[in-house]
């Protein structure tokens, strides 16, 4: 099993061998240092730790930097740990794009756009009151009733109501890697992945 962390770019779009137009993400994965290797006689569990993008040493503070220097690695902005990476690796050791191949599955992780505090229309995909005559024009995009009177004269809970929405990990699985470039550690995929562009996403070949 290989594995990454990358930042979103964003969406793009590619005609295939066969002309076929594909929409797809553009993602730059890694380079991704292995800063430590967990183990059970040690941890208790099994997991490789990398990180991914460079920060200046003035933002990093001693315990952190510790971390690194005892690793002997480049600070890095954003660390990871993936566990049952089946590849073997050490300290110190780099991971890249190469590690991939066109055609391969893979299922990209990432944190969902904010929404802030939504209504039940955007939220939920209510209809909401519209134009028709029941006595609520002034209020179209209302909830309207959410329980019974007499019984159960509560609400059940996970009534779908307002409330915060987005900023939930999500997870997209089988997505195909169509294209690989090296030279700029690019990874494109085929379809949309979680995010905003410039948002950290982790890479898992299944």
């Amino acid at each position: 099993m290989s594995v990454l962390l990358g930042r979103k770019i964003g969406m793009t779009s590619i005609f295939t061998e066969t002309g076929d137009y594909v929409p797809c993400t553009v993602i730059e994965a890694g380079p991704c240092p292995v800063v430590q290797v967990r183990t059970k006689e040690n941890d208790g569990y099994e997991a490789v730790q990398i990180g991914f993008g460079d920060i200046p040493a003035r933002k990093v503070n001693k315990p952190v930097a510790g971390h690194f220097a005892k690793a002997k690695v480049e600070f890095k902005r954003t660390l990871r740990e993936f566990r049952s990476v089946k590849k073997q690796v050490k300290v110190g050791d780099e991971l890249t794009v190469e590690d991939f191949l066109v055609g391969d599955k893979i299922k990209v992780s990432g944190e969902s756009k904010g929404r802030g505090f939504q209504g039940v229309v955007k939220r939920h995909h209510f209809g909401g009151i519209g134009m028709t005559t029941h006595g609520q024009s002034d209020r179209p995009r209302a909830p309207g009733s959410i329980g019974s009177s007499s019984y159960p004269s509560r609400v059940f809970k996970g009534m779908r109501m307002a409330g915060r929405m987005g900023g939930d990990r999500i997870t997209v699985r089988n997505l195909k890697v169509l294209r690989i470039v090296p030279e700029s550690n690019l990874l494109i995929v085929k379809g949309s992945i979680p995010g905003a562009p410039n948002s950290i996403v982790e890479i898992v070949k299944l």
